[in-house]
């Protein structure tokens, strides 16, 4: 089926209405300030928009991964950063499809409502990077409670998130039959965690996005906050990461349509040598380039969310989205900035703070290159290169 932006009009209308409440002049301000919008993720959250993959029976919409890729494209399209919220999105994943019924009980109904916010997930560290398996931070049982020691960095929105889904290692990776075994996921009160064992501190970026690195000195945890079987941990987080990838993908979408729907208007009206500028080839050319790159990666990207949602597997489908939609998005923003010359740096004009959030997309949450290397072993067979 081909989809274009007129399907699921419902949700695009809904978001679209309130993000119209927080115009582009409050995300400048958030910006300027480096603030965190905290005014706009309380109205997406009490409009139900953060809740919509939370299965009804826990108070949320029950909503698949596609539906919730529109209402993350929608903000970034309205001028808006997703960066802020969609953690809440693709965390949520990993609790409802693995947590304990006991887990989905205690937590879902009070993130649905608002009373705690699932923003963070703490995987990634600075002496592993991407390679996930090796990473160093561990979990020793000691009774009823897990022991965490370690280090984690870019975790993001740790300072505006109540729970956060933690990575560690519980069995050592010598002693492992594979090396993706041996990690366990956990849920890790944040409040509580920074009172007795857990440090957080904030990494200055070139974008308004909270991030941290993290130390865990003794950080204990109770048993219970154990999300599925000790060591399956890889596994469940996979499911994470690719719905990650994909609302990512809707994400950088979201800004490729800002992009060229900023680059069009601008180009019809701005006059040089008594004429629209759009009219000269060598300026409409780059935006319709740039449009229909975010088109093919939009068909990407509805891709992969269906077989999410299909419960198929999806890893390439999530990363080839992932990958066009960036590409297609950076595209944009070079075609936008180009068409608006030197007012696209006027921070009035907004390109140059979209130009800034958008560009993280080539790098987070995994590179480009790191896509390509799965894409040859993975689907095209090719030996693996590292």
């Amino acid at each position: 089926m081909v989809h274009d932006t007129n399907d699921y009009l419902d949700i695009r209308e809904g978001v679209r209405a309130l993000c119209a409440q927080f115009p582009d002049a409050y995300h400048r301000k958030i910006d300027a300030e480096r603030a965190y919008p905290e005014a706009f993720v309380e109205a997406l959250t009490r409009e139900g928009w953060m809740s919509a993959l939370i299965p009804e029976e826990y108070g949320g919409s029950g909503l698949g991964l596609t539906e919730a890729s529109v209402i993350m494209e929608e903000i970034n399209r309205a001028g808006g950063n997703s960066g802020a919220c969609h953690g809440q999105m693709y965390n949520m994943n990993t609790l409802v499809h693995h947590g304990s019924d006991e887990q989905k009980r205690l937590y879902l109904p009070r993130i649905a409502s608002g009373e705690l916010r699932l923003q963070s997930m703490g995987v990634t560290e600075p002496t592993t990077g991407s390679d996930t398996t090796k990473l160093k931070t561990t979990a020793v049982r000691r009774g009823d409670r897990y022991v965490i020691n370690g280090q984690k960095v870019w975790i993001s929105r740790v300072q505006h998130s109540d729970l956060m889904i933690l990575l560690a290692r519980t069995t050592p990776l010598a002693e492992v039959r594979k090396k993706s075994e041996g990690l366990s996921i956990f849920l890790v009160d944040v409040a509580e965690a920074m009172r007795s064992g857990m440090t957080v501190r904030p990494i200055a970026n070139m974008v308004n996005h909270e991030t941290n690195e993290l130390f865990f000195d003794n950080l204990e945890i109770p048993v219970e906050n154990l999300i599925g079987e000790e060591g399956q941990g890889f596994k469940y987080i996979l499911t994470g990461l690719n719905a990650e990838r994909a609302l990512i993908a809707a994400e950088c979408i979201g800004d490729g349509y800002w992009f060229t729907d900023r680059a069009t208007a601008y180009a019809r009206d701005r006059r040089v040598f008594d004429r629209p500028i759009g009219q000269n080839q060598g300026v409409q050319f780059p935006i319709a380039e740039a449009f229909i790159e975010v088109r093919a990666a939009d068909l990407m990207r509805y891709r992969a969310c269906a077989l999410f949602d299909a419960g198929q597997p999806c890893g390439a489908e999530a990363n080839m989205a992932k990958y066009l939609a960036a590409k297609a998005s950076w595209e944009a923003a070079n075609a936008c900035l180009q068409t608006y010359g030197g007012f696209g740096f006027a921070c009035e004009y907004d390109i140059e703070r979209k130009f800034r959030e958008t560009r993280l997309y080539q790098v987070a949450p995994i590179s480009t290159n790191l896509i390509l290397s799965y894409v040859a072993e993975h689907v095209l067979g090719l030996p693996r290169s590292f």
